[in-house]
């Protein structure tokens, strides 16, 4: 065998390696993060958790800094889309008017807290952990209200899987401010 195509051939696997370990270490940090996340919050879940932030590209080599950003911005996303989905809801009328109010009264849940998410962002930003937490907390009360508005009128809400969905995200990013907060990352 010429040296040349042995020195090819062995980079070529050296690389693969390189490649493969990292993106195994990427994950496997993704996993470690979500799983102290669920050990220390019982509102976080283990698989939504991991399955949120690997769907997120940027995620596969990210600090708990950097997760916990990516965790802010699909709230942002989630809030804003949930809002959108509502509003077409409403326009749908086919609701009896316990349900019609109720989704109403989620809308403007929702649009209260597309404001407190831009504001977690700039305060996670600015490394303002405490008001961050104040920010996101908010956005995690008015998803668990929503929800709460159509169980105390005993009707089955369409929103269930979002305001759930803005629940857990708002949970996972609240865990990660609370490991900045404490260093404990």
């Amino acid at each position: 065998m010429k040296p040349f195509l042995f020195f090819s051939i062995f980079s070529l696997l050296f690389l693969t390696f390189l490649i493969a370990s990292q993106s195994v270490t990427a994950q496997n940090s993704i996993y470690k993060t979500c799983k102290t996340f669920a050990q220390n919050d019982p509102n976080v879940n283990y698989n939504f958790c991991t399955t949120s932030l690997q769907a997120y590209p940027a995620s596969q080599n990210a600090t708990l800094q950097e997760l916990g950003m990516i965790s802010i911005r699909l709230i942002r996303y989630n809030i804003t889309d949930t809002r959108f989905y509502i509003k077409n809801l409403i326009k749908n009328k086919k609701w009896d008017s316990y349900t019609q109010q109720s989704l109403s009264d989620c809308f403007e849940l929702f649009s209260d807290a597309i404001p407190s998410v831009k504001k977690a962002m700039k305060y996670y930003n600015k490394k303002l952990y405490g008001d961050a937490d104040v920010q996101l907390s908010a956005v995690m009360d008015d998803a668990t209200t929503c929800e709460d508005g159509f169980n105390e009128g005993g009707v089955v809400s369409p929103l269930t899987k979002r305001t759930g969905d803005a629940f857990q995200l708002s949970a996972i990013a609240l865990s990660a401010v609370r490991m900045l907060q404490t260093g404990s990352n």
